[in-house]
C-alpha cells in the first residue's frame, strides 16, 4: 500500500513537471501576473461610418383628392365601386341633365337662325343693299347664340363627375338618387404608385442636407420590414417655433402596401465616412461624464475622457479622446481604476488551454506509475 502512494505521489510529481516546463518553454503560458485583472481588450480603429437621423413621419400619397361634383343635383348613375383602380379621365358618377339638354337643343336652333340670317345679310351688304351697322348687329347675335351654345356644352360636362389623375378610389359615399353639392364627397382619390413622406429635422442639421440623400422608413404595420426612398424636397423655411425645417422623402410604393396617413419611423442616412468605432459596452457613463480605460505599454490602465457621437447596433462613435492604433478595455470595466494592471482575457484562455494539451501529453510512465 505504501508502494502504491509512493507511486502516485511520484505521478502527480511528473505531471507538476511537465506543466512546469511548458511553462518555461512557453513564455506566454497562462500565468496571471500579481494583482493583474482579467478583462477583454480591443484595438481602435476607424471603420465606414454612416450618421444617421431619426424622426417620425407622415405618409401621403403624391396626388389625392376628394372627389366632389361642381353644382347641386340628382345623380343618374354611378361608375365605380369602392377600392377600385381608375384610369386618368374615368367617368365616376353621372348626373342628371335632362334640363341642361333641352336648354343646348334650344341654344343650337338659335345659332342655327342667327348664323343664316348673318349669312344672307353678308351677301346683301356685298350687294350694298344694306347697311354695314345692320350686318355688324347681326354678327354679335350670332357670336352671342354661339357663346349660349358654348356655355351649355360646358354646362353638360360639369354634370359628368371624372377622374383627374389615375389612382385608387376610396370608400363611395354615394348612391344613384343621391343630391350632391360642391361640398359633397363622393370618394377620395389617391395616387399611391408612389408616396410622400414628410418629417421634421432640427435646423442644426439643415447644412447637412442633400436631395437624394437615402432615406429607410418602416411602419408598425410590417414588422422587419424596411422601406428604401431618398430625400425629394427641403422645404424653404424653418418652422420659428420648433426651430425645425420639414423634409420631404419619395417612396416607391409598387405594391401599395403604404397608405396615406401611416405613421413611420424615418431613418435619414448621411452620406459615408470614416470614423473610430467601439462597442458600446466599453465606455463609461457618470453623469454626463464619458470615458473608457485605455491600455499603457505596461499593462496598467488609464481613464480616457471621450466625447461620443451616434449610437447604432451596439456600437458607438468616437468623436473625441482616442486615436486609432490605441488598445481599451472593452469587457470587465466594473473591475478596473486607473493604474491597474490587467491581462487580456482572450489570450490567456487560449495560452491555458494549449498547456493543458501539452500537459496531456506528458510521457506515459507517469499514468503508468499513478495506475501502479
Amino acid at each position: 500500500m505504501f508502494g502504491r502512494f509512493a507511486a502516485t505521489v511520484a505521478g502527480g510529481t511528473v505531471l507538476a513537471l511537465a506543466l512546469a516546463g511548458c511553462n518555461r518553454k512557453n513564455p506566454e503560458a497562462p500565468r496571471q501576473a500579481a494583482g493583474a485583472v482579467l478583462v477583454t481588450t480591443q484595438v481602435v480603429k476607424a471603420a465606414p461610418w454612416s450618421d444617421t437621423l431619426q424622426a417620425n413621419g407622415t405618409a401621403k400619397a403624391r396626388e389625392s383628392i376628394i372627389v366632389t361634383a361642381k353644382v347641386s343635383e340628382i345623380i343618374d348613375k354611378v361608375h365605380f365601386e369602392s377600392g377600385q383602380q381608375v384610369a386618368a379621365g374615368a367617368p365616376l358618377v353621372t348626373l342628371r341633365g335632362q334640363a341642361q339638354q333641352a336648354a343646348l337643343a334650344q341654344a343650337q336652333a338659335t345659332f342655327s337662325e342667327a348664323d343664316r340670317l348673318y349669312k344672307r345679310q353678308r351677301e346683301l351688304a356685298a350687294q350694298q343693299l344694306v347697311a354695314h351697322s345692320t350686318l355688324d348687329t347681326q354678327q354679335s347675335i350670332r357670336d352671342a347664340a354661339e357663346a349660349r351654345v358654348q356655355q351649355m356644352r360646358a354646362d353638360i360636362v360639369d354634370r359628368q363627375v371624372r377622374a383627374p389623375f389615375a389612382g385608387v378610389l376610396g370608400i363611395r359615399q354615394v348612391s344613384p338618387g343621391s343630391l350632391v353639392t360642391p361640398t359633397t364627397a363622393i370618394a377620395t382619390l389617391d395616387d399611391i404608385s408612389r408616396m410622400h413622406v414628410d418629417f421634421q429635422v432640427p435646423e442644426a442639421q439643415l447644412s447637412s442636407l442633400q436631395i437624394g440623400d437615402k432615406v429607410s422608413g418602416s411602419s408598425i404595420a410590417y414588422p422587419g420590414r424596411n422601406f428604401e426612398g431618398a430625400v425629394s424636397t427641403i422645404d424653404a423655411r424653418v418652422d420659428p417655433g420648433s426651430r425645425a425645417i420639414t423634409v420631404r422623402a419619395d417612396f416607391d410604393n409598387g405594391d401599395h402596401a403604404l397608405r396615406p396617413g401611416m405613421l413611420l419611423d424615418v431613418r435619414l442616412y448621411r452620406p459615408e465616412r470614416d470614423a473610430l468605432v467601439i462597442p458600446e459596452i466599453a465606455v463609461v457613463q457618470v453623469g454626463r461624464d464619458s470615458y473608457v480605460f485605455r491600455v499603457k505599454d505596461d499593462e496598467s490602465v488609464e481613464r480616457a475622457d471621450v466625447k461620443t457621437g451616434t449610437r447604432r447596433a451596439g456600437v458607438v462613435e468616437i468623436v473625441e479622446g482616442l486615436k486609432a492604433g490605441e488598445r481599451i478595455v472593452v469587457d470587465g470595466t466594473g473591475k478596473l481604476r486607473p493604474g491597474i494592471r490587467i491581462q487580456d482575457e482572450k489570450p490567456a484562455k487560449a495560452t491555458e488551454a494549449a498547456a493543458v494539451e501539452k500537459a496531456a501529453e506528458a510521457p506515459a510512465p507517469a499514468k503508468t506509475a499513478s495506475a501502479g
